[in-house]
């Protein structure tokens, strides 16, 4: 992607008619979607020309609390702003993406959840000479992430490759100014696309200068395999210090632990033993869940059925056959 009139590429109609067509994907018939659509030329030629003259401002973000099983506050921008998102992501994804490494595998193109269990699958064969020997797993997770990624910092990391002054603008008004220049909404797309920017830095850290060889993160979560156990401890401190000193961040305490892979590793939604894989109790629970809404008449049939194709959909990633087949029996006899 060339740098030149890299802002005149964010706000161009071209671009902003393919990022209202992904912001609308899978939400089409969402009455806003519906209300933007009605008047859609209108709607993306107002946005072009508030980013063409920086007078854009984003409008104020709807929060929630979500329990699913932790609480987390999730904040949700409105339609346009979610266009103009996804605007500066078209643009700017192809200029980052290229110095990710390749197992940084959230919010990238054909790298998600499963891209991210075949790589710790393969890795742990690798690790254990093909399950025939003991190795162990740093799983850690990232302390309140979000809400802690300094906006001076994250700035500075995109200046290296962003030199248009423009550009830079938009992303600060994105951001905002947040608690003492620093957070960001969980749940928008820039701020997926951000975090993976932030967490550059620990990647590279981790892979050239550590020299880790079988690490992966998802997010804020990641595994790094080794037969070791007291080179994980080392590798651990490290990986802490380096996240205080350069990244204003900390492993979580309670989450960060050495595990060895027979127990099991909790990893991208799934436990992930060395022979096998279960879904996470939580994920079960929630279907049984949608069952119990369903005889209260708290849901409709096609709710029922289209979360249990969702959830079908993932589970079937997991040695859950039985749990599967006993769950399509169960709907099918109160339908």
């Amino acid at each position: 992607m060339k740098q030149d009139n890299l802002y005149q590429q964010i706000h161009s109609m071209k671009n902003l008619f393919f990022a209202f067509k992904k912001a609308r994907k899978g939400k089409t018939k969402k009455y806003y979607v519906k209300r933007f659509e009605k008047c859609l030329i209108k709607q993306l030629l107002t946005l072009s020309i508030e980013l063409k003259s920086q007078k854009y401002s984003p409008e104020p973000l709807r929060t929630f609390i979500l329990r699913d099983p932790k609480t987390r506050k999730i904040s949700k921008s409105t339609f346009r702003d979610r266009v103009v998102h996804h605007a500066i992501v078209r643009i700017m994804d192809p200029i980052f993406d290229k110095n990710f490494i390749y197992d940084s595998c959230a919010n990238r193109k054909g790298k998600g959840n499963l891209f991210a269990l075949k790589r710790f699958d393969l890795f742990k064969r690798k690790i254990t000479n093909n399950l025939n020997s003991k190795a162990f797993c740093l799983k850690a997770d990232i302390k309140h992430y979000f809400q802690e990624v300094n906006h001076k910092i994250l700035l500075t990391a995109i200046e290296r490759k962003i030199k248009d002054e423009k550009v830079m603008w938009l992303i600060k008004q994105i951001l905002g100014g947040g608690e003492q220049g620093k957070g960001m909404p969980l749940g928008n797309l820039t701020s997926q696309f951000f975090a993976n920017i932030y967490l550059n830095e620990l990647d590279r850290f981790i892979k050239y200068e550590l020299k880790a060889e079988y690490y992966i993160r998802y997010v804020d979560d990641f595994v790094i395999l080794h037969s070791s156990k007291e080179q994980l401890e080392i590798w651990k401190n490290e990986i802490d210090n380096f996240l205080k000193e350069k990244l204003k961040l900390e492993l979580h305490p309670d989450k960060s632990k050495l595990i060895p892979l027979s127990r099991g590793i909790d990893f991208v939604g799934f436990r992930n033993f060395c022979h096998y894989r279960l879904l996470r109790k939580r994920n079960i629970k929630k279907m049984y869940l949608m069952i119990k809404k369903y005889k209260r008449k708290e849901i409709s049939k096609d709710k029922l059925f289209e979360s249990f194709q969702g959830w079908q959909a993932y589970a079937k990633w997991a040695d859950s056959y039985k749990l599967r087949k006993r769950l399509e029996e169960n709907i099918c006899e109160i339908l």
